[in-house]
């Protein structure tokens, strides 16, 4: 009997949720004694066209080449699973879409803008494609990678995470930092999936699991207003890393005015 096979594509992005899924250790070997690794690059296997059962994407759309090459990824698989909060959610180079400023973000920062080719914007694979599952993180949990194909290969959906998390920190009996410290913590409107490894450290969650379900984003601003941020940081803690993400980008841009990303 064949094994299900899987292949692991980049587009734009730092190969971080990659090397997460690598940084798994002995679950990966586990992993790979169950499939057939068609593609990953990181891992040194390269064959693009491969047919699979299941394909994980990481990074955003951000090229002409990339639009044509994600089609094909959807073509020649039968599920497709975005890694991480690029290929989710747009990741931090969507930035740009916020006010168009594509173009001069292009000539400031190359010396020969002209031979740049790509897109006014930069966005997740499912405004190109059908994605069958979503994965969070900047990075991804390597371990949650790995669960996910393990119920993939049983032909059911993941088991979806609704938790925040501010429960991920009761859990782990962290110290709330908001309460404590004043910090500006997202974690009332964050996903769980990082082990509240922030908080747990004494920093403020900075959402990068993007948000979870039924968030309360107008209680939050008006907390972080309360902490004395101004509207333009209340904006920039929804418009970071998951800023394409429909809920936090329609509170960032309650709070948002152009040129907030260049002050």
């Amino acid at each position: 009997m064949n094994k299900p096979s899987i292949a692991v594509h980049k587009f734009s992005s730092c190969d971080g949720c990659q090397l997460a899924f690598l940084n798994a250790g002995e679950e990966l070997l586990t992993l790979a004694g169950l499939v057939d690794i068609r593609h990953f690059l990181e891992a040194g296997v390269a064959d693009e066209q491969a047919r699979v059962d299941i394909a994980f994407v990481e990074g955003s759309i951000s090229t002409d080449e990339e639009v044509e090459r994600i089609r094909r990824v959807r073509e020649n698989s039968t599920l497709v699973v975005t890694l991480g909060a690029c290929a989710t959610a747009g990741g931090l180079q969507a930035l740009r879409n916020l006010d168009d400023s594509h173009t001069a973000w292009k000539n400031a920062v190359y010396a020969q803008p002209a031979f740049i080719r790509t897109l006014d914007r930069a966005e997740p694979v499912s405004a190109h494609i059908k994605v069958d599952f979503q994965l969070w993180g900047c990075p991804v949990n390597g371990r949650q990678v790995l669960a996910a194909v393990r119920q993939l290969l049983f032909g059911v959906l993941p088991a979806v995470v609704h938790d925040k998390v501010c429960m991920e920190c009761k859990r782990q009996q962290a110290v709330c930092v908001m309460v404590t410290s004043g910090k500006p913590c997202m974690g009332p409107v964050t996903r769980t999936g990082c082990g509240a490894l922030c908080p747990r450290f004494g920093r403020d969650c900075y959402a990068c699991f993007g948000p979870a379900d039924d968030v309360n984003t107008d209680a939050l601003s008006q907390r972080l207003e309360g902490l004395g941020l101004p509207p333009a940081d209340v904006a920039r803690r929804f418009l970071f890393i998951t800023s394409q993400a429909p809920a936090f980008h329609a509170a960032g841009l309650r709070h948002y005015r152009p040129g907030f990303v260049d002050d």
